[in-house]
């Protein structure tokens, strides 16, 4: 099966053909440098990374750009309110941000332009559109003509209405058409300003993307990333002065993931429900939040709330599971390879997936099947079957690493969850050392029903005690299968 992407500009499927075969350039629209990231920009980061991995995994050389948009009206109002330079104020969230993204495993991308890094080139594309007639000047604001770009309205297909309101944001009486949109805003006082031949000042939202995709990629490449919310007007807006200024087409394939809300409603920082990536990792694996994303298609809208979360997290630690046991039968053991068919079959039904517009949802079934099958080897205790195991355990991580899953291991997230649950029953770690010790004696002196109160007693607290060769261990239930 060929790969298929769901297009954005037809609204529908189509066969991926990249524009140089067997490349493909990917640009994804990053963020607005002025605060902490939350869990939508999680989100997008996720479900990009993720086609990124499996693009490379089919053997695409892959060349992946996610911008920094590090001059805007939000970064110099914070700079304002906090009386430092707005330079400053860059700074210090790109470094939140690599926290955070390195804290979820999200691989890097091949380059990470900044816009103050590539003003010349946006004023330069501005001077384009002002000659070509896609734009105008007027006191030193230089705005798109959208009456003067037949195609505008092709990407997100909304009735006028809709985008009037839309792009209401930048109404002024100096535009044309309410509309047209800045590529070019004219310095105010204690603004940053760059000299241009059209008047000082800073450049539009939108023309960042624009010159540094094209830049990095050539115009035009293979596919557009971005959460759905910048469909209109900042997509729209980057395919029509891209196109205005070059005459050819910008991008091939558009591709946008869903919203994330929180208990059914829009996540907002105007209501205050917006949830920080790192308040979540205070409580949770980093995986468990990747885990989330990818058990929904990347462009259904996604409900957060405690109850799916948690169901995820009890998840995860089945997969992490599976895979320590696998590893623990292997232990010691000397055995020729061989193949497992059934785990092979797993592995084509996994590719269809993720070729059928990168349903990872689809594909994740297939990971949480090979799961069963293995644990189901694993309970029949065949020591003939140890081969197998170990083909389909090589199987298996090797489809959940094409996710970005199980690059921990399972002590790390038990550990993680002990501390979690713990802290949310009041209790710490030497509690239920102190309970083990004493149950420990029990059994000693032949007191079974103590023994049996203090395994219950733990129980109803959430802990499961597992009775080993090299003593009494112990797990959080969410963290066994």
């Amino acid at each position: 099966m060929a790969l298929k992407v769901y297009n954005t500009i037809s609204g529908r499927k189509e066969d991926f053909t990249p524009v140089t075969e067997g490349r493909v350039k990917l640009y994804v629209c990053g963020v607005t440098v002025y605060d902490h990231c939350h869990i939508g920009h999680a989100r997008s980061a996720i479900v990009f990374d993720t086609i990124y991995r499996y693009l490379r995994s089919k053997g695409f050389d892959t060349t992946y750009v996610r911008n920094f948009t590090d001059i805007d009206d939000k970064i110099i109002k914070r700079s304002h309110a906090e009386n430092v330079p707005w330079q400053e104020v860059g700074e210090t969230y790109i470094r939140s941000f690599y926290e955070d993204m390195d804290a979820l495993r999200v691989l890097r991308p091949d380059h990470e332009p900044r816009a103050t890094e590539h003003i010349a080139d946006m004023i330069a594309l501005v001077e384009t559109l002002i000659d070509k007639g896609h734009a105008y000047n007027t006191g030193g604001d230089v705005y798109f003509s959208v009456d003067s770009f037949r195609n505008y309205g092709q990407l997100s297909k909304r009735p006028l209405e809709e985008m009037v309101a839309g792009a209401r944001v930048e109404v002024d009486e100096k535009k044309k058409n309410p509309l047209d949109f800045a590529l070019w805003k004219a310095s105010k006082e204690g603004e940053p300003s760059w000299d241009a031949p059209f008047g000082a000042g800073r450049p539009g939202w939108h023309i960042e993307c624009s010159v540094m995709s094209t830049l990095y990629l050539g115009n035009p490449f293979d596919i557009h990333g971005g959460g759905k919310d910048l469909v209109f007007p900042h997509h729209e807006n980057e395919k029509a002065q891209t196109e205005a200024a070059t005459g050819k087409r910008f991008v091939n394939y558009w591709v946008h993931n869903g919203f994330v809300n929180i208990d059914r409603e829009k996540m907002s920082k105007s209501i205050g429900n917006t949830l920080l990536i790192r308040d979540f990792l205070t409580e949770y694996h980093p995986e468990v939040l990747r885990l989330f994303y990818l058990s929904n298609h990347y462009r259904s809208p996604v409900d957060y709330n405690g109850q799916s979360i948690e169901d995820v997290n009890t998840a995860l630690h089945r997969l992490y599971y599976t895979r320590e046991r696998a590893l623990e039968v292997q232990k010691g053991k000397t055995f020729e390879e061989r193949p497992y068919p059934q785990a092979d079959d797993i592995a084509g039904k996994f590719t269809e997936a993720m070729d059928d517009d990168f349903n990872t949802a689809l594909a994740l079934s297939h990971v949480f099947e090979l799961s069963k099958e293995i644990n189901r080897m694993v309970d029949e205790k065949d020591e003939s079957a140890v081969a197998l195991i170990a083909s389909a355990e090589a199987v298996y991580e090797s489809l959940a690493g094409t996710l970005g899953l199980l690059g921990d291991d399972l002590a790390s997230l038990e550990s993680r969850e002990k501390v979690r649950h713990l802290a949310r029953m009041g209790l710490d770690v030497s509690f239920v050392e102190g309970a083990i010790n004493d149950r420990v004696e029990a059994r000693k002196n032949k007191d079974f029903q103590k023994a049996d109160e203090i395994r219950n007693m733990l129980a109803d607290k959430g802990i499961t005690l597992l009775d080993t060769p090299k003593g009494t261990q112990w797990r959080i239930k969410t963290s066994v299968s």
